[in-house]
């Protein structure tokens, strides 16, 4: 979202649109933390994905 403040608007101009901006709700990246399960160890995924353009 993007919010357009002028250059010559006052105090409760620009209050307004950011309170309307900070109503939006946030995403919760913790809820995602640790989710994904390998069966390599990821330093040997990560040596692979970078030898296959070789």
């Amino acid at each position: 979202m993007i919010t357009v403040i002028k250059k010559g608007s006052d105090k409760k101009e620009v209050e307004k649109a950011l309170s309307k901006a900070k109503s939006k709700k946030n995403f919760d990246a913790n809820k995602y933390c640790g989710t994904l399960t390998l069966k390599k160890d990821p330093l040997i995924i990560q040596k692979k994905m970078r030898n296959e353009w070789e």
